[in-house]
């Protein structure tokens, strides 16, 4: 694991560059046990804010809120509540924050159009279905429960006063569970309406009728019906397999036991109605009027027969993202299965990526220092990591194939992980029996200093040269293999050995300073290509090699830079480019002059060169965006190898890899599922003008 010493390592503290997917990243805070949840497949159900801002007093509306959010867990799901508070979206509540929210005197109404300005003013509200749908898309939950949506208003075809609820239903990618559309509003219209959107409509049950919230039957029809759980979530999975980008609106009817107290207020509702329009109201008058009326008529029963739908919705809502959740897991296990029949001869991979897989568990604190021997307030969440994991994700989400050769125990960690890395190429990794997945434990402060790490990396011990030779053949053909330092020493001699032999270039990830010196206790090192190490690593690199080094590192950056310089002299010899993290201080970049810039497209042979060096400013992340600290290093290598085999210039492949670290640290995990190619690539992200890289010649 590759932890960075601060969190800010590749990044400097000023500057001007900021990531479209950067700014989503830290503006939406996904709580921990959504988080692994979401990990591991489980299912998980998202749910609105604005009934406890906005639809009931309090405690009502905190003691329903919490009522809801048991019904979703008995049913075997996680409940995910969206609200806002002071700026951030948040997909999951705690239960202070839900009280916070549930207290709030001057929490806003937010919809899609809300959402920039309560963010921008650091606000607080309770999200509409449409924001809600934003957010839960954001955190990869396919499905919402709310009560009621929105729909096309009594004369909106005048008005034109339309719910945002449909349009967002249109480009958003969410299956809404609803108790239909209340009657006061346009049905029909809102139905055709939802049509001409693309959204599948479907009723739940044995009847195609469409609900009117309080009523099952509103005299009209959905195009669709769904029996059971098992249909809804095929229909789900169907929606998102086509990637429509448009979403599905699942209509419950109001359970029979509630049937009469909800007739009680429809009626009311179209006496309200009566009256209205005898009175001349119109307009955005008319919805005002109306609630306040039922109330007054149905003397408070319709809050009840609210709060019956609402649950009535989270039961059938959790039991269709739990079939789903299944419906999924078993899709992957049978892609799973059918991919392992393959014999791995058959693996066609540009690149082969050896090294660790860890289970990663990372806790924040919430106070800038951390009291040892007591319980510290903060956070703790898991995700995948080990280098070469890592690496291997950050080049699949990048546009190639990488093969990762490692190991794991036959547990359930490894069950985890290997369900999560379904889009990369693991069919090189061992599973092996009586062992256990390595999983390590960083402890991190609210200011983004390392505190503390664990690890238990020794199944790592278990990729040796025997197993990695079974794979001889992909290693020779590879356009580029990595190594990270967590395989044993006669692994890395082994392959810089084929490297020599079939002149393969080979990048070396030390991973950290006890392991930078491996391929450097003989003359291994002689074979690679490209390494990545910070300056102390670098140090360590020489220091094998007998070349005298600082025992302090110097503190400013002129003097870290002419070290590194002068480091990197050594290596060069054989080495053809290396990439030195300077921290909050960048990268430098070392190797074969090239009209003005470094060469670092792959070599067909050694050759006599010019050296130079380039220095790239890093790129900006206050501390309190920062979210992981294990993957950032990673992420800045697996971007740079991709940018260097897609034959992009130097500029470029450095700023990739900037880019997709910064990425990784405004996420949760260590390679941000945001990762694109589209959103690191410099010609396509929308920033200032990139600092010119300062120029020196090493001699």
């Amino acid at each position: 694991m590759r932890i960075l010493k601060r969190a800010s390592t590749l990044i400097l503290r000023k500057g001007t560059y900021q990531s479209t997917w950067w700014k989503k990243d830290s503006l939406f805070r996904v709580h921990p046990s959504v988080s692994q949840a979401l990990v591991e497949n489980k299912p998980v159900v998202a749910l609105e804010s604005t009934i406890i801002t906005h639809g009931m007093p309090y405690p009502h509306n905190l003691s329903t809120a919490k009522e809801v959010e048991g019904i979703v867990r008995a049913e075997g799901a996680i409940p995910a509540t969206v609200g806002v508070i002071e700026g951030k979206v948040h997909v999951g509540l705690s239960s202070e924050e839900l009280d916070h929210l549930a207290r709030s005197k001057s929490s806003l109404k937010v919809s899609r159009r809300d959402l920039p300005y309560v963010i921008s003013k650091a606000l607080t509200g309770g999200t509409t279905v449409s924001a809600t749908m934003i957010a839960a898309h954001q955190a990869g939950i396919p499905v919402f429960v709310t009560g009621g949506i929105g729909g096309v208003h009594r004369d909106g075809e005048n008005s034109l006063d339309i719910s945002a609820d449909l349009t967002e239903l249109g480009r958003t990618p969410i299956a809404v569970v609803s108790a239909g559309v209340k009657s006061i509003l346009d049905i029909g219209r809102t139905l055709e309406f939802l049509e001409t959107q693309g959204v599948c409509v479907a009723t739940y049950g044995s009847s195609k009728h469409f609900p009117a919230f309080f009523s099952p039957e509103s005299g009209f029809t959905s195009p669709y019906q769904v029996d059971n759980p098992d249909e809804a979530a095929t229909l789900i999975a169907s929606t998102l397999s086509l990637g429509l980008q448009s979403g599905v609106l699942l209509a419950v009817p109001i359970p029979e036991e509630h049937a009469a107290a909800g007739q009680q207020v429809e009626d009311a509702i179209q006496a309200a109605l009566t009256e209205a329009s005898a009175k001349g109201i119109t307009g955005r008058d008319v919805t005002p009027f109306i609630l306040q009326r039922v109330n007054e008529l149905t003397k408070g029963k319709s809050l009840q027969a609210n709060i019956a739908l609402i649950h009535n919705n989270a039961r059938v809502g959790s039991q269709i993202a739990c079939a789903l959740s299944k419906q999924m897991s078993e899709t992957k296990l049978r892609s799973k299965t059918q991919h392992q029949k393959k014999p791995v001869s058959d693996s066609k991979s540009d690149i082969v990526v050896i090294g660790g897989i860890n289970v990663d568990f990372i806790a924040k604190g919430k106070t800038k220092t951390l009291q040892f021997g007591q319980t510290n307030p903060g956070s703790v969440c898991q995700s995948f990591g080990g280098v070469g994991r890592n690496i291997a994700d950050s080049l699949s989400r990048l546009g190639h194939k990488p093969l990762l050769i490692s190991a794991t125990g036959a547990d359930s960690h490894s069950d985890a992980v290997l369900n999560y890395c379904k889009h990369i190429n693991t069919s090189a990794v061992a599973r092996i029996e009586e062992q256990s997945t390595a999983t390590y434990c960083v402890v991190i402060t609210g200011s983004g200093e390392l505190s503390l790490g664990l690890g238990d990396m020794d199944i790592h011990q278990q990729i040796t040269q025997h197993y990695v030779s079974q794979f001889e053949k992909q290693l020779s053909s590879a356009s580029l293999v990595c190594l990270d330092g967590n395989i044993p020493v006669s692994t890395i001699d082994y392959v810089c050995s084929l490297a020599k032999k079939h002149n393969i270039n080979v990048w070396y990830e030390p991973t950290d300073l006890d392991k930078a010196c491996k391929p450097f206790l003989s003359d291994a090192w002689k074979s690679l290509s490209y390494s990545s190490p910070n300056l102390a690593e670098l140090c360590t690199m020489n220091k094998t090699l007998g070349v005298p080094t600082p025992e302090v590192l110097q503190s400013s950056l002129e003097e870290r830079l002419r070290l590194a310089v002068t480091l990197s002299r050594p290596l060069l010899e054989h080495l053809h480019c290396l990439v030195v993290t300077l921290g909050a201080d960048g990268v430098l970049v070392c190797g074969e002059h090239d009209a003005g810039s470094i060469n670092m497209q792959p070599r067909k042979q050694k050759r006599r060169r010019r050296l130079c060096a380039l220095h790239y400013p890093a790129l900006p992340l206050a501390a309190e965006e920062i979210m992981n600290v294990s993957g950032a290093g990673d992420s800045l290598a697996g971007a740079m190898m991709a940018g260097i085999l897609q034959g992009r210039d130097t500029d470029s492949c450095v700023q990739m890899g900037l880019l997709a670290a910064r990425l990784s640290l405004a996420s949760p995990h260590p390679i941000a599922p945001t990762l694109t190619i589209e959103s690191v690539d410099p010609t396509k992200v929308q920033t200032q003008n990139w600092p010119k890289p300062s120029f020196m010649w090493i001699e």
